[in-house]
Parts: structure tokens; C-alpha cells; sequence
């Protein structure tokens, strides 16, 4: 049975501030990775990062957009090194904020490559979700 990180966190800033930061590729690339992407279904872009030859990764993950509804929504295939998989962002208004919802889903654990990228992946997201991704969100706060 496939497995999937999940993660949430809250930032003090509305919905469209959030979207903003993961659906900006310029913003994206701050806190994720450098990318070539857009909002749109059917978009095909790629993150780029180190490759990592001893795992047979060349440091490109291919992904194409499957949902997008901004501010609420965000879908994308998540492909290369081994992987194919999914990550979504759901975002909700919650009091004065937004909830991020993330869900990375579709690992193989009986997969040593699967397994080894879910071992680090699920800290990844999170140290970005409640740092990087925050730091982001907070800039584009800031008055210009």
C-alpha cells in the first residue's frame, strides 16, 4: 500500500499570500527549489537540485500540473530518481490565517529508493513548511 507524508501548518496571513508562495514559481524557488513553473493544469515543469549519482538521482524532478484552484488547491506529479508520486497543498482559512495542508503521497516502502526518499523527504517538508516556506510567506508581507 502506498504511503504519503502529511504535514500542516498555520501562518498569520490570508489564503491568497500563501497561495502566492507556492504557486509563484520566483517564491517557490526560494523556499523549494528552482523551477520553471506555472499555475496551470497540464503545465510540465521541473525543480532542479544536487544531483546524488550513489542513488542514481540526476537532481531533476519532472512534475506536471493536475489541479489548480487558486487560493485553495494545488496539485502536481512529482517524478525522478525512482519516485512517482504526487504532492498536494490544500490551503483553508482558519481565523485570522491559513491552514497549509500538505499531503506528498504515493511511496512504495518495499522500494529501497521509495523508502530512502520517504525517510528524508518527511523532515524535508516539514523544515520547509514551518521554516523556509514561512520565511517567504512573512517577505511577502512585508511593505515594499
Amino acid at each position: 500500500m502506498p504511503e504519503s507524508i502529511k504535514h500542516d501548518a498555520y501562518y498569520p496571513h490570508p489564503p491568497e499570500r500563501v497561495w502566492r508562495a507556492i504557486a509563484d514559481g520566483a517564491a517557490l524557488a526560494q523556499w523549494l527549489m528552482p523551477n520553471d513553473f506555472q499555475p496551470q493544469v497540464g503545465h510540465r515543469f521541473t525543480f532542479r537540485r544536487e544531483p546524488m549519482p550513489a542513488i542514481n538521482f540526476d537532481g531533476i524532478i519532472h512534475c506536471e500540473v493536475v489541479a489548480c484552484d487558486p487560493p485553495h488547491r494545488l496539485t502536481y506529479t512529482w517524478t525522478g530518481g525512482g519516485l512517482n508520486t504526487v504532492v498536494s497543498f490544500r490551503l483553508e482559512p482558519e481565523g485570522e490565517g491559513t491552514r497549509l495542508y500538505l499531503e506528498h503521497s504515493g511511496f512504495d516502502l518495499s522500494d529501497a529508493t521509495n523508502r530512502f526518499a520517504y525517510d528524508g523527504m518527511g523532515p524535508g517538508w516539514r523544515s520547509g513548511l514551518d521554516t523556509s516556506l514561512r520565511k517567504v510567506i512573512d517577505a511577502l508581507a512585508a511593505p515594499r
